[in-house]
């Protein structure tokens, strides 16, 4: 009996249905990892291309300009405001002024001294504010650095058509200020002298004309007399 029934369900298999399955498979075996492949691939190229940093061109560091742009010399005397501080502070900084040294440095409350000669007062004040936040003095101190106003003229005399003071810039020659003092006078010789901390130079104005990069630069408070002809 059990052996009628076995037979009797055991069926032969169909063998076009199982060749067809068998393709099947092996079609779906085969291109199964192209089809996985070509959906993948626009994503995974989208987050390389999310992940690629963005970089920004940064703006060149500006070059001060103005009269905070000209740099302060030894003997120079400033003036130094502060804010953002304790009200007992500022009284402190305020009442006095500060001389550069001869070393080139300022002697400035709480944090000593300070490198400023050679620098614009525009660069000596964000010294000064690093300084004082890095030594834990002030969290977000505000100073001001006043340059110097005596000191900002060159006084020409002599043989020149406008004696006086002239306004201080940085690019200022011998030849250019006295071109600004109304250049020379029809008294005017060759000889032009160049007073400086004490110090007299002679210059001719025939070889500063004739090669202008023997033209000497000139300095807040310097002293230029153009001396009269003896003819």
């Amino acid at each position: 009996m059990k052996s009628s029934l076995l037979s009797g369900n055991i069926r032969e298999p169909n063998p076009f249905i199982c060749s067809s399955v068998h393709n099947h498979a092996r079609f779906l075996a085969y291109f199964l990892p192209f089809a996985v492949l070509a959906l993948i691939s626009p994503l995974h190229a989208q987050t390389i291309e999310r992940a690629q940093p963005v970089t920004a061109s940064q703006p060149a560091p500006q070059q001060p300009t103005g009269p905070g742009a000209v740099p302060l010399r030894n003997g120079d005397t400033v003036e130094i405001r502060i804010a953002n501080v304790p009200p007992e502070d500022i009284q402190q900084w305020d009442s006095l002024t500060y001389t550069v040294d001869e070393s080139g440095s300022l002697n400035l409350p709480f944090i000593g001294m300070i490198k400023a000669g050679g620098l614009a007062p525009s660069q000596v004040q964000v010294v000064i504010q690093n300084k004082l936040i890095t030594d834990g003095i002030y969290t977000n101190p505000t100073v001001t650095v006043n340059p110097p106003t005596g000191m900002r003229f060159v006084s020409v005399g002599g043989a020149v058509r406008a004696p006086g003071r002239v306004p201080f810039t940085s690019d200022l020659t011998l030849m250019s200020t006295i071109n600004a003092a109304g250049g020379v006078s029809d008294f005017g010789g060759d000889t032009v002298r160049l007073i400086r901390g004490g110090k007299v130079l002679k210059f001719s104005r025939k070889k500063l004309t004739k090669d202008p990069s023997l033209d000497p630069r000139i300095d807040p408070g310097d002293q230029i007399d153009v001396v009269e002809s003896i003819w």
